[in-house]
C-alpha cells in the first residue's frame, strides 16, 4: 500500500458515528416545543441529525459555502456528450463571475461559492479558480483506466482538505457541485458497478443526448467495465478505473465533512455517486450527508 493510501486509511479510521446524547436532547427539545409532536416532519429529523454531527442541540447554518469541483473526462472522445470539452473551462470561469444559475442563486442567498480545478484539460487565465489540479483530465475509460489508483487517492485527500479548510473558516454547512463534460458517463459507470446494476438502467441522457448518443454512451460504459474489470468490493479500484477527478474530489469532501463534522448537502446524480463512494469507503460518512 502506497503512503498516500495509508494516510487515507488512517484518516478514515478517525471518522466516528453521530453523537448520541446531543441527538436525544435535540429530539426531546422538538417534542417539548409548542406544536404537535412530529408536525414538522423531516425538518425535525434534520435538526436531530445536525445535533448528532455538531454536538450542539441548537444549530445555525448562516455561514455557508458551495464547492464546485471542475475536471475533464477523456471518455468524451467516444461521443458521449452533447457539449464540447471546452464547456468545462468556460463554465468554471463563468461560475466565478456570477454568470451561471448556481452562482446567481448562491449570491442571492448569501452562500460563498468556490470553484476548484481538479483537472481542467484546457488552459485558462482565471485567478478566482482554486488550483487543485491533478492533471489535464482523465483518460478514456472505454480504452483503459481513467487514472492511476494513487491519483484517485490524492483526489480524495484533496477533497478532504477542502472540507478541513471549510471547518477552519467557520463554515456551518457545505453544498457541493461539479463541472465536467462527460461526468454523467463516469458517474453512471461507477454507480453501475458499485450498485450491481446493468448499465442501461443507470445511464441517462445527461445534458440532452439524442437516442443515438445515449446508445453510444451506454456502449462506452459497457466497454469501460469490460476492459477495466473493476472490483466492486474495492471503491478505490472502481473510482480509479471508471471515475473522474471531480468525483474523487467530491468523495473526499463528503469524507472530510464526516471527519471534521461539517454537514454536507448531497444534490444531484454525480454528487450522489461521490457520496456513495465515500460511504462505501467508510460507513460512518453517511452521518454528514443530507
Amino acid at each position: 500500500m502506497e503512503q498516500t493510501e495509508r494516510q487515507l486509511v488512517s484518516l478514515l479510521s478517525e471518522i466516528t458515528p453521530l453523537y448520541d446524547v446531543p441527538m436525544r436532547e435535540a429530539k426531546a427539545r422538538q417534542d417539548a416545543l409548542a406544536k404537535p409532536p412530529g408536525s414538522l416532519g423531516l425538518l425535525e429529523d434534520l435538526s436531530v441529525q445536525l445535533a448528532g454531527i455538531t454536538g450542539q442541540v441548537k444549530n445555525e447554518v448562516s455561514h455557508t459555502r458551495i464547492y464546485v469541483l471542475a475536471a475533464d473526462n477523456g471518455v468524451v472522445c467516444e461521443g458521449v456528450s452533447s457539449a464540447p470539452q471546452s464547456v468545462t473551462r468556460a463554465q468554471a470561469i463563468n461560475l466565478t463571475r456570477g454568470l451561471t444559475g448556481a452562482s446567481c442563486l448562491a449570491k442571492h442567498f448569501g452562500d460563498e461559492l468556490v470553484v476548484a480545478d481538479m483537472g481542467i484539460a484546457l488552459p485558462y487565465a482565471c485567478p478566482e479558480i482554486l488550483n487543485r489540479s491533478l492533471g489535464k483530465g482523465t483518460a478514456n475509460i472505454a480504452a483503459g483506466p481513467a487514472m492511476a489508483r494513487q491519483t484517485a487517492v490524492q483526489g480524495i485527500l484533496t477533497g478532504m482538505e477542502l472540507a478541513a479548510q471549510a471547518k477552519r473558516d467557520g463554515i456551518q454547512i457545505l453544498g457541493v457541485g461539479e463541472m465536467g463534460i462527460g461526468n454523467t458517463t463516469t458517474s453512471s459507470a461507477v454507480a453501475s458497478v458499485l450498485l450491481h446494476q446493468n448499465v442501461e438502467r443507470m445511464t441517462g441522457r445527461g445534458a440532452g443526448l439524442s437516442d443515438e448518443g445515449l446508445q453510444r454512451k451506454i456502449r462506452a460504459i459497457e466497454r469501460g467495465i469490460a476492459v477495466n474489470q473493476p472490483n466492486a468490493d474495492d471503491p478505490l479500484d472502481v473510482l480509479s478505473k471508471l471515475g473522474g477527478l471531480d468525483i474523487a474530489g467530491l468523495c473526499g469532501v463528503f469524507l472530510g465533512g464526516a471527519l471534521y463534522r461539517v454537514p454536507i448537502i448531497m444534490d444531484g446524480f454525480i454528487s450522489g455517486v461521490a457520496a456513495l463512494c465515500a460511504v462505501r469507503l467508510c460507513e460512518n460518512t453517511k452521518k454528514a450527508v443530507f
